[in-house]
């Protein structure tokens, strides 16, 4: 029953139930970009304070014309319109910073390292963290569990940045055996091979993908055992049992699937946690990422740019948890949207 795939009467439902969903997506967005509007101009400082404290004899004309080549005289309902009518054109704005560069071309040329990061970091996860969880499940109270469990403890209790630090003198320090720095080798790389390339990248890449999977395969890894501890107690397990099935069929073609429905929940809001998390494995390990221009731009009081990772993160989010409700489906079947 859980093989066949969604009949055809059920598809129509679903288009009208996505449509639903991506209309009020958009006041959902309207109102997380008014709040993080607000909450980063009510933070203490400006733009026009920063470049005000390396020149101690400006004027207090020329601090207000700073503030309105910036635009920050207006009143802030005012600067958010603005705002909203450049983002509504997919221009997310000038930096603040010296060099006045688009934010959109700030954002995209950090962007394809993040994102590497981070799916090697939810590939891991689920390679991990899934049959992980599947055999804790399936060896309830052995010793192997009771392992595993002191694991993901430890897991959720360490903090990244100390795990970023430990591996750090340890591998790079100690043993010298990876870089702790940068996503590649700043003296000869370009004379490489594309294999030499590839190996040196990954050499710089293993140690941010281990620090940022950690503590989410932990976590993923405890879902997947409650999930699927709940579904094997369920009689049409029982009865599958109680046919001679064998216990592999039951268990990953049975339970495995229906277990994935939480599962599938925590992938999709996992994603932004992922990018946020890469605020401190590419500071630490200075990655040229988001993260890292996201941590410099909140010290610069670089608005547009906080803005633009801002809204980049709550599509993320709105985007992540939509797919969660639409994989349902593909998981099982039997639910049907009205």
């Amino acid at each position: 029953m859980l093989d066949l795939p969604l009949p055809a009467d059920t598809m129509e439902p679903m288009a009208r139930y996505l449509f639903r969903r991506l209309l009020t997506m958009v006041p959902l967005l309207l109102g997380i970009t008014m709040i993080s509007f607000a909450v980063i101009h009510l933070a203490p400082g400006e733009p026009t304070g920063l470049q005000a404290e390396f020149n101690p004899k400006i004027t207090k004309e020329a601090r207000e014309r700073l503030r309105a080549y910036y635009g920050l005289d207006k009143p802030l309902h005012i600067q958010y319109l603005l705002w909203l009518k450049r983002v509504a054109t997919l221009d997310l704005g000038r930096s603040f910073s010296p060099d006045r560069r688009p934010v959109s071309e700030k954002i995209l040329e950090r962007l394809p390292i993040t994102v590497t990061i981070n799916l090697l970091s939810m590939l891991l996860i689920m390679l991990v963290a899934i049959p992980i969880g599947v055999y804790c499940a399936t060896h309830q109270g052995s010793l192997g569990d009771r392992a595993l469990t002191v694991f993901v403890f430890v897991g959720y209790a360490t903090p990244t940045f100390w795990l970023a630090l430990l591996l750090m003198l340890l591998f790079g320090v100690k043993l010298g055996w990876l870089p702790i720095s940068g996503i590649r080798s700043l003296v000869g790389y370009e004379a490489m091979s594309r294999l030499e390339k590839a190996i040196d990248m990954g050499r710089h890449l293993l140690l941010p993908v281990l620090v940022s999977a950690f503590g989410g395969l932990a976590g993923l890894s405890r879902y997947m055992r409650t999930s699927l501890l709940e579904v094997i107690r369920q009689d049409y397990i029982t009865a599958a049992r109680a046919k001679g099935l064998p216990e592999g069929k039951v268990i990953y073609k049975h339970a495995l699937r229906n277990a994935l429905l939480p599962v599938i929940t925590i992938l999709g809001l996992s994603v932004p946690g992922l990018i946020g998390g890469s605020v401190i494995f590419e500071t630490i390990f200075s990655i040229p990422g988001m993260g890292q221009l996201f941590f410099y731009s909140v010290m610069a009081r670089d608005y547009p740019v906080v803005m633009g990772m801002l809204v980049i993160g709550a599509v993320l989010t709105l985007v992540g948890n939509l797919l969660a409700d639409l994989a349902y489906a593909w998981a099982d079947p039997r639910i049907r949207v009205g």
